[in-house]
Formats: structure tokens, sequence, C-alpha cells
């Protein structure tokens, strides 16, 4: 089995009879495994060329320049992470043979001052809007991630409409639950250095898990390693130049109740006699809910032979919990929701 594909151009300027078409291959695919591969996207290719080489450029420093840029208090979900200090096993299962084989840097949402009309939100839920941590080199970096963060919203906005279709909902539904929503982009390096020692019996380049909000949309080099479960196996996917996989995660399959599914997902590392660096650079745009947004399950995903599932959760209590677990090193516990995904669908 393959990923669907589907070209999102119809969404930006096709008919009513187009966009619905790309609504019920949405649908098809978060009902066999919540993955797809999109194109028309409209996300410029020198601008995905430029994401890719500054966040290569920020990760070829050396480590002690990339340690300044830790930051010290794990739930703001910002800044640099530095290979093994995270495993992403213990949001789903706790079953972690060593911590992940990866770097990563996160940023999310900018800063917004007191004359904005959101700032006395923002800053109760301060926790979850922390102030990003911009490297000084690449000089660059903050401008082109700036840029790339904002042309994947756009993106986003277009897929939220289509699920609304999809789902039977009004087409703002998930729009108006996200307007301040919390967002992360995490840029991941995974590269296997000269002189670098074999990973550990069972360790992973970044451990089984499923997402924990909405959407995620990766870019990533066309270089072997995301695995993703289905009937009892792991389907390898390697991206195309230039496309987006796309995934749901647990929100969205707790708002479905699981009608859409959030699968479980890994990335392995690379055989040991393949010869080189075998790196592998990508970049997850993580869209949640607004903090203070109720997942409950939709109305149009209820019925006598399916019913709900799920107790009603904060988008924000939620998420915290499926952080704190990998940072800590510990199975997260998560409130409203069993452990991770099943990793097939419930129906």
């Amino acid at each position: 089995m393959t990923l669907l594909s589907i070209d999102l151009d119809g969404l930006r300027s096709g008919s009513a009879a187009a966009r619905r078409r790309i609504a019920d291959d949405i649908d098809t695919a978060c009902r066999t495994n919540g993955f797809l591969r999109i194109t028309g996207h409209g996300v410029d290719a020198s601008l995905i060329d430029e994401m890719l080489d500054t966040t290569a450029g920020f990760f070829d420093l050396p480590a002690a320049e990339k340690q300044r840029w830790t930051d010290p208090v794990a739930a703001n979900n910002r800044g640099y992470a530095a290979l093994g200090t995270e495993a992403l096993g213990y949001s789903h299962d706790g079953d972690v043979a060593a911590p992940d084989l990866f770097e990563a840097f996160n940023v999310g949402r900018e800063a917004v001052g007191a004359e904005h009309p959101d700032h006395a939100y923002f800053d109760t839920y301060r926790s979850f809007f922390a102030a990003n941590l911009w490297p000084d080199t690449p000089p660059d970096l903050r401008e082109v991630w700036l840029r790339y963060m904002a042309a994947v919203d756009s993106v986003n906005d277009r897929l939220l409409e289509a699920f609304a279709v999809a789902l039977d909902l009004d087409d703002d539904f998930f729009l108006a639950r996200t307007r301040r929503a919390i967002k992360t982009m995490r840029a991941i390096n995974y590269e296997r250095r000269p002189g670098s020692p074999d990973p550990l019996p069972g360790q992973l380049r970044m451990g089984q898990h499923t997402d924990y909000g909405i959407i995620t949309v990766l870019l990533a080099d066309p270089v072997p390693g995301l695995q993703v479960f289905h009937e009892g196996g792991w389907l390898d996917v390697v991206p195309e130049p230039g496309e987006f996989i796309v995934n749901i995660g647990d929100m969205l399959a707790t708002w479905t109740n699981d009608r859409w599914v959030s699968t479980l997902h890994r990335v392995v590392p690379p055989p040991t006699d393949v010869t080189g660096a075998a790196r592998r650079r990508s970049v997850a745009h993580f869209l949640e809910a607004d903090p203070d947004a109720v997942i409950s399950c939709l109305p149009t995903c209820v019925d006598a032979d399916h019913p709900a599932r799920y107790q009603p959760v904060e988008a924000g209590e939620y998420l915290l919990a499926k952080l704190l677990g990998p940072r800590e090193l510990r199975p997260s516990e998560v409130p409203g929701r069993s452990q991770g995904g099943s990793g097939a669908p419930a129906r």
C-alpha cells in the first residue's frame, strides 16, 4: 500500500464539486491510517529549499554553540534538544529501549505586544506561548523560518476547511477553534557522523508515537527512515521533493470519535552497512487547538452504533501531559484519552 496523494490546488481555485471531491479523499485517507501526501499546497519551492538549508546550517554548528539555545524549562517546548535527550516512545506506551537518535530545535508563535487584541488571552496561557529562542547563526534563520511558518499556516487553514466539509460541519468549525492555537515547528536532524557508535538494540532515530494535536505538516528530505504502522506492519514512506506528508494527531482522532485515525509512526536508523553521513533533515509543523478549546466527540461522529469513546478535555491540558513524558523520559499520563493511538481504524 502507498499513501493517498491529494492535490490541494482545487481548494484554492476549484469548484464546489472539486472541493467536495478533495474532502472525500481526505476522509478516505483519515479513515485508513490518517496519513496522506499533499501537492498543490502553494508553498514556493525556493522557500522550502531555504528552510532546509538554514536548518542544516544550525545543526552543523559545534555542539557547544547549539547548547547555548537550550531552554531549561521543558514545558516551554522551545529551543534546542540535543541528541539522546528525548524518547518519543514514552508518549505512547513507555516501551523504550534507549533515547532517540535525533537532535531538534523548536519554535512557536511569536510573542505579541500589549497592543495586540489577543494579548490578554496569550498572557493567560503564557506556558503555551513561551518566547522563542532565535539562534544568531545562520543570520537569516529567523526570517526564513517565520516566512515558512506563515506559508504552512495557510496550508493548514485550507486543510481545516476541507476537514469540516468531510465531517459535515460548518466550514469554519475548526478555524474558529484554532485562531489562537498552540503551534510548534520542530526542525529535526538525523545524522550519523563519522565515528558514531552503532545504535543499541532496539534504538530508533525516533521512537514509535502518535502525534498529539490536529495536523502535522512534514517537510523532509527524500531519504528513507519514516515508517507508518499499517495492517500489522510498518510501511516505508519516502517523500517526493516538494511534497508534504500530512497526518492527523490524537486531538482530531478524539474529536472524530476515532472515525479518523491517529496512527503510530517512527523513524528507523539506516542499515549499518550504509556508508556516509546518512543524514535526514525534516521540519514538522504541529497545529494544536486553542488551549482552552474543549475536545469532545463531534455529534456527526457519534450515533447508536458508535457512542462517544472519550471524555471532554481541554486542548492545553492534554498537550502538556503528552509533551512532558518524552522530555522527562517517563510514560505520559494523559487526561481524557488512552495512551497514544491504536494504529488501526476503530471503524
